[in-house]
């Protein structure tokens, strides 16, 4: 995806605040994905990328990083959360909490569900906080809990 699917206004986002934006769709993690993680940033740790090994563990398979199931986050939010009407670029600003719950098992599907927790406006940028959830499906926890920070600029 090449960016966010819909665009909002400034006005209507600062009245979305505390309220659920929406939840993306359901991502599948497969062993193909996690190998080329693992090549990219030369993680190679065996409880990913050697199921027969990862057997013998308490995960039973091999499991996501847990930085790959981070790294959907962005695409997933393309899918929820909308661009800022005038902006003309946004980045990620950081995050003021990420904790990994769960392990992503491999076959698993994942997907994001954004909450918007503030977003405040300045002359020239805004930032908008989100608390962002995780979840893999049919799992009471979530992989992922964070409270994520992206900014943009008018």
């Amino acid at each position: 995806m090449e960016g966010p699917v819909s665009t909002a206004t400034v006005e209507s986002l600062k009245a979305r605040v505390g309220t659920e934006l929406g939840v993306s769709e359901w991502v599948r993690i497969d062993q193909a994905m996690i190998d080329n993680f693992a090549n990219l940033t030369f993680d190679t740790y065996f409880i990913h990328v050697d199921p027969a090994r990862a057997e013998g563990t308490r995960f039973g398979h091999t499991i996501a990083h847990g930085f790959l199931t981070l790294s959907l986050l962005s695409n997933m939010a393309y899918e929820v959360c909308p661009a800022v009407e005038g902006s003309h670029t946004s980045v990620n600003y950081g995050f003021n909490r990420l904790r990994f719950v769960a392990p992503v098992r491999e076959g698993a599907r994942v997907r994001g569900r954004f909450v918007l927790k503030a977003f405040e406006v300045g002359a020239s940028r805004w930032q908008a906080t989100y608390d962002v959830t995780i979840e893999i499906e049919n799992e009471s926890r979530p992989a992922i809990s964070a409270e994520w920070l992206t900014a943009g600029f008018f």
